[in-house]
């Protein structure tokens, strides 16, 4: 009888409780309802009366991969300068209504998309998705809070500068994307950064922020009356304008590259991969069973038991597929001392390689896709979490039987599936490998 170490044991303990919950959790998942409003924004809405609250969630396809050349930065700058201040009120006034309310704010962007979210309690419904409403179709961008965040924005990507990860990071999306739209930090650079100014904002604003450019989800304590007198009034006066086209055009890296960031340190950062796939592959599900089996499932994933339990060489390290709407990232990310940095690098590719010349077995499948089938509910168990949910399924096209469909779809992958995947999708011959170390220590100079 095969004896399983502590970690194995904890895992298999979670894998048992997230199989036990699964059914009760997917039951609970609440109807969904989807239109298209004459303003062309789409609208999902999902009933869930547990709690008297109402969270709102508002995509906006204004994300950093549409920002232009030299002002990279202005989709984040603009997105969270929409809670500075409307034309009728300022920052502090609206702050004071949200902490009356007991409310949620926030503004943000991401690489494809802004996203905009409200929580609010549903006595304050009415109150509180007016204040959005206003913050979103009437943004002021005053000049001195702009600065401001501009001040804090220089700060934090200073800031970022003496975090090693962070600068392995960027330096792989530079030369994984060279000059495409995801080259560049979400936050932007100092350079960029330093050059953007209100009216930048206010222009970006009126290029991208229209409701045929907008998925809006709403989750909670909200039935159809609230719907027709409270939300919909207020949505339908935002009005519809053309909404200029974007598309994607980006060159990858393909070939073998090495970037090396000399520093100061007593441990090696570490990243080593290549161009990844898009979400709707549909070879996405036997990448992800792969990749829990490769690197991404903790304890229990080759590349932690191969270079950490048996070598002891990392402290950490991981695999993992940034499958987005667009092409993404394959990445393999280690810290390790830097005496260690060569031996650490040559067993993740020896891993990587024979994921693509071995079936897995039995007890790793098997492993894997109970992990990702009984976790799965995990990510809608909160107002918030199932707005995120829907916010994903609509905007990749999954369809709102997804949460229903994924269980099979994962349960389908077979071990053949596994090895398909991995020759099809790594490359442990033609990898970007970053390092951010003491290059002298490790030896990778020479």
């Amino acid at each position: 009888m095969r004896h399983r170490k502590p970690g194995e044991l904890l895992t298999v303990f979670v894998i048992c409780l997230l199989t036990i919950a699964w059914a009760g959790l997917l039951n609970a998942m609440p109807p969904v309802q989807r239109s298209v409003r004459p303003n062309g924004l789409v609208l999902v809405t999902s009933e869930e009366h547990s709690l008297p609250f109402v969270t709102f969630s508002l995509l906006i396809h204004a994300g950093a991969r549409r920002d232009p050349t030299g002002q990279e930065g202005l989709a984040n700058l603009t997105a969270r300068a929409l809670l500075f201040g409307t034309e009728k009120q300022s920052m502090t006034a609206i702050n004071e209504q949200l902490d009356f309310m007991g409310a949620s704010l926030s503004s943000d962007a991401g690489r494809d998309y802004a996203a905009i979210s409200l929580r609010v309690l549903k006595k304050d419904l009415v109150a509180g998705f007016k204040l959005f409403t206003e913050v979103l179709t009437e943004p002021a961008f005053p000049a001195d809070e702009v600065q401001k965040e501009v001040t804090r924005t220089l700060a934090a990507i200073k800031a970022s500068e003496d975090d090693p990860g962070e600068v392995a990071e960027r330096a792989f999306m530079k030369t994984l994307y060279g000059t495409g739209p995801y080259a560049h930090p979400v936050i932007g650079t100092k350079e960029s950064v330093e050059r953007l100014k209100p009216q930048g904002l206010r222009d970006f604003y009126r290029s991208h922020y229209h409701p045929n450019n907008a998925i809006m989800v709403i989750v909670g304590d909200i039935g159809d009356e609230d719907l027709k007198n409270a939300i919909l009034p207020q949505l339908e006066k935002w009005e519809t304008r053309a909404v200029p086209q974007s598309a994607v055009e980006a060159s990858y890296e393909t070939g073998k590259k090495t970037v090396m960031i000399d520093r100061p340190l007593t441990q090696a950062n570490l990243i080593l991969g290549h161009k990844g796939i898009t979400r709707d592959n549909p070879d996405f599900y036997a990448v992800t069973v792969m990749n829990y089996i490769l690197g991404g499932g903790g304890l229990t994933s080759r590349l932690m038991e191969e270079v950490r339990e048996k070598k002891g060489l990392a402290y950490s390290v991981y695999s993992h597929f940034d499958a987005g709407k667009y092409q993404g990232s394959f990445q393999v990310v280690l810290q390790t001392k830097n005496s260690s940095a060569r031996e650490s690098i040559k067993l993740a590719v020896a891993e990587l390689s024979r994921m693509r010349t071995e079936l897995v077995s039995d007890t790793e499948l098997e492993g894997a896709k109970k992990y990702l089938i009984g976790s799965f509910p995990l990510r809608f168990t909160t107002q918030g979490k199932i707005a995120g949910f829907l916010m994903q399924v609509e905007y990749q096209g999954l369809g709102f039987d997804y949460a229903e469909r994924y269980p099979k779809l994962i349960e389908a992958v077979t071990a053949q599936d596994v090895l398909r995947v991995a020759k099809a999708y790594l490359h442990p011959d033609s990898y970007i490998l970053i390092a951010v170390a003491n290059l002298k220590e490790t030896g990778l100079e020479q």
